[in-house]
């Protein structure tokens, strides 16, 4: 089978989409399908050492790249366009990775155009709260191209059920298919990492440390934490605590929280250790004593899930959609977006030392229901249903009837 995968950016950096499509595909081809990446060099230009518009190998899976013209949000690329026009007709099945983008339009345009099955993974991107950001821009881009690329689209991937929901019942949508993302487990449990991040952060000691993995946006709650955590480690029992926010973002905010810890005194407490990735990051997942992500909104959160897979239990807040999945299994603490609240249950966490050992072994079990291996069997199965539908009906329409289905 044949399958085209098209997101617009593939830097980790920019956010989790990028990172785990890295997973979905290595997971896929080793299922043995044929998979080819089209993307832009938004995010990735200086690193990128492949010839634009030709296939290349990219972190070891197929790809091809072409250059964003302008617009860092709508990542506009006129050779993409052209070669998705040209090019699509050539595949069973096309799956596509966002919304609000140049390249993902113009994948489901040429899809609709020559009767190729295509899915998209929204991305959080259709959540309420989401779809409250920049309201005018994003009705306009609704009413212009993404209500027809969703309605058109044989399925919508979405990583979570209260995704599905929120999104189905504001947008009158109604053939979502619940698959959730996975991770890989042998990196995250590699012996080699154990004490790179100590080793390379002298300052943090042995001293226990709550990690926050993520772009440092307001988005992720970072300001809400930091306050948390100062105010508690200010003196008394939590003052060995340290608070690790790994991550990039803009310049601004950034600079701000940096500010908060100055004028607070924290600058001893409080690391910027900025981005992570490879055996940094597998070192800093694994040396963490608590994982913290107190978002305003999370279509999945792709480091709580490595976080449980490292033994690491995790804070998050009731907007991450796997809270639900995270209460229920009894593996981490979930908190509202409220400062007295968030401080309390911090509290708790920092200071039962056995209840985070005792559900961080229960997050370790509970992670090995999502690894790339049993998630990229559900996405095959997706595939060939829509293959089939499409051989028996002649249309790309929904492959699952019109009925929402879900993993979870």
């Amino acid at each position: 089978m044949k399958v085209l995968h098209v997101i617009p950016s593939m830097s980790a950096r920019s956010g989790g989409p990028g990172h785990a499509i890295i997973g979905m595909i290595s997971a896929l081809r080793q299922r043995g399908l044929d998979i080819l990446v089209a993307s832009t060099d938004a995010d990735i230009e200086k690193e990128l050492e492949v010839e634009l518009g030709q296939p290349a190998t990219y972190k070891g899976v197929p790809a091809i790249f072409f250059a964003h013209q302008w617009s860092e949000a709508f990542k506009y690329s006129g050779p993409m366009s052209r070669w998705l026009s040209e090019n699509v007709k050539a595949y069973d099945v096309v799956h596509i990775h966002g919304v609000f983008s140049h390249p993902c339009l113009m994948a489901a345009r040429a899809c609709r155009r020559d009767g190729v099955p295509y899915i998209v993974r929204p991305l959080g991107m259709l959540d309420p709260w989401s779809m409250s950001q920049k309201p005018f821009r994003k009705r306009l881009f609704w009413h212009l191209a993404v209500r027809k690329m969703l309605r058109g689209a044989a399925a919508i991937h979405y990583t979570a059920k209260p995704e599905m929901e929120s999104a189905e019942s504001s947008l009158k949508l109604e053939h979502g298919v619940v698959i959730p993302l996975g991770v890989e487990m042998e990196p995250l449990a590699d012996a080699g990492a154990a004490h790179a991040f100590r080793e390379q952060h002298p300052s943090l000691r042995s001293n226990p440390y709550v990690l926050l993995l993520s772009r440092l946006h307001p988005k992720k709650g970072v300001d809400l934490l930091l306050k948390a955590f100062l105010d508690l480690t200010k003196e008394g029992q939590f003052g060995e605590w340290k608070l690790v926010l790994a991550g990039e973002g803009p310049e601004s905010y950034v600079e701000s929280l940096r500010r908060t810890v100055r004028r607070d005194g924290g600058h001893d407490r409080v690391l910027f250790p900025g981005w992570l990735e490879g055996i940094k990051k597998s070192s800093a997942l694994q040396n963490a004593s608590l994982l913290a992500l107190p978002s305003h909104h999370e279509n999945f959160g792709l480091c709580v899930m490595e976080a449980l897979a490292c033994g690491v239990p995790v804070l998050i807040s009731s907007y991450v959609n796997l809270a639900p999945e995270i209460e229920a299994a009894g593996v981490g603490w979930i908190v509202p977006l409220e400062s007295v609240a968030l401080q309390e249950q911090l509290a708790d966490a920092l200071g039962h030392e056995d209840e985070r050992a005792r559900r961080g072994r229960a997050g370790q079990e509970f992670a090995r229901r999502y690894t790339w291996r049993e998630i990229a069997l559900d996405i095959e199965r997706l595939y060939e249903s829509l293959v089939q539908h499409r051989g028996a009906s002649g249309s790309n329409g929904p492959g699952r009837d019109g009925k929402s289905a879900s993993r979870l």
